[in-house]
């Protein structure tokens, strides 16, 4: 995509930074999102028309680094006779450098540095330190591991705690701007915006994949030459390492439905409970979910994976991989003309939901359910400072809508949750009425752009 969609806000700060840095000398970004979300491009669009140094910190041992990195630096900055010895040798030189000469400094997967030298993070705070006052660096500091980022600067006893001028979190594009995509190219119908939400939640790297598969994206993406096949596997195996397959095992269960703990030991054969944990606090992957009207510390949770790309990958993909292995994918293209429609009605409930989040018209947004599972909401959204609760039920088609069904269970949540007084509204959100339903809850403040 060449056009910039809600990332202006973001360009013009990063530029506006690294532009003052005579008067404002030495500052520090962290820039976190999840892989393939466009920071990496976001970076080298904002910095294009200033002296700009990118260091990607790869799976290499240290020793590999120093000389990748050693090398760049004699030829963008021409240090000729610099021989580093290790990775702080490398950071001491830039920000030395940056005194006579400011510069951006980008460090991308930057929480992986700890995996070459545990006691990196307590050097680089000592050197900072030392140099912020005099150096005219911007230094920024980019991760795809958003839980770990936040412990490196945010954490108790961490030795780069809120050393940070700036914390930029990018997030996927919303399915207003997914619409407003299609509608720039020729392509949208509510239905194609749905399909394009399963398969991209909003990562404009799979949006672009999208984009060029047109009007028939299972077709072209679910083919042999297609990089959606393997794309499960290269974001996450990495990450995972020896210990993939049961990380695998466990998101491929929640993937199918199996949400609850027992549920998903019950389908992995094994116990599971820290690497949820992991998968939660560590990875970003998951979450965990309780009725709205549940306390903190309630046992009632269910757990989904936070992006609809992954749920899509392990539920045609990862759990067809027998297929995918003797390249039948005309079988897995028949599985989701024949599966499409009913896997797409729970991430139609996901689209909704981040369409509520994202019009900042309320605090709390959750679902409903008993201890019985007989009485279950999609969707309430409440304002305890306007006092009106929003309860929603997410079809596919508004006909199928008994809006009785819904009263009787909004009753039933009533009687849950301490909200007297409350104007309490009902809806139905379909793809019937999805058009409606953004222009009601389009966020103002919010606006694509190049």
């Amino acid at each position: 995509m060449q056009k910039f969609y809600n990332r202006e806000e973001q360009l013009a700060q990063l530029r506006a930074i690294s532009s003052n840095l005579n008067q404002s000398k030495g500052q520090l970004s962290v820039v976190v999102g999840r892989r393939r979300v466009g920071k990496t491009r976001l970076l080298n669009e904002a910095f294009t028309n200033t002296p700009f140094l990118y260091l990607f910190i790869s799976r290499k041992s240290e020793n590999a680094l120093v000389e990748e990195f050693a090398n760049i630096l004699r030829i963008q900055l021409n240090t000729k006779f610099f021989q580093p010895t290790c990775l702080l040798d490398i950071f001491e030189f830039i920000f030395d450098y940056a005194k006579t000469n400011p510069l951006t400094l980008v460090v991308d997967e930057f929480q992986d540095i700890e995996r070459l030298d545990a006691g990196i993070f307590s050097g680089l705070q000592n050197l900072w330190d030392s140099n912020k006052r005099e150096t005219s660096l911007h230094w920024v500091c980019c991760g795809s591991l958003y839980s770990l980022m936040t412990k490196l600067f945010k954490g108790d006893k961490q030795p780069l705690l809120n050393r940070d001028d700036y914390f930029f979190k990018i997030q996927p594009l919303s399915p207003q701007y997914i619409q407003e995509i299609q509608l720039d190219n020729g392509l949208f119908t509510p239905e194609r915006l749905l399909q394009w939400w399963c398969l991209s939640g909003g990562i404009p790297k799979y949006l672009e994949w999208l984009l060029q598969a047109g009007e028939k994206p299972f077709q072209h993406l679910i083919s042999s030459s297609s990089p959606l096949i393997e794309e499960g596997l290269h974001r996450l195996v990495e990450d995972f390492g020896s210990e993939h397959r049961s990380y695998f095992s466990i998101l491929a269960a929640i993937a199918i439905g199996q949400t609850t703990r027992s549920r998903i030991e019950s389908f992995v054969g094994t116990g599971v409970g820290p690497m949820l944990e992991k998968l939660e606090n560590e990875f970003d992957i998951i979450t965990k979910h309780r009725p709205i009207h549940a306390k903190e510390n309630s046992r009632d949770i269910r757990y989904s994976l936070v992006d609809p790309f992954l749920v899509f990958w392990f539920f045609f993909i990862y759990a067809n991989r027998s297929a995918v292995e003797m390249e039948n994918y005309i079988y897995i293209q028949a599985l989701i003309e024949r599966d499409f429609t009913t896997f797409s009605g729970k991430q139609l409930e996901s689209l909704f939901a981040v369409v509520l989040k994202k019009s900042q018209q309320f605090n709390r947004i959750g679902g409903y359910w008993d201890n019985k599972g007989e009485n279950e909401i999609d969707l309430v959204a409440i304002n305890d400072l306007e006092k009106r609760i929003l309860v929603v039920e997410v079809k596919r088609q508004l006909k199928r809508f008994k809006p009785q069904v819904l009263a009787d269970k909004t009753n039933h949540l009533l009687q849950k949750i301490n909200c007297p007084d409350y104007q309490v509204e009902q809806q139905c959100f379909a793809l019937d009425n999805l058009e409606e339903v953004f222009k009601r809850f389009m966020f103002n403040g919010t606006k694509a752009c190049l």
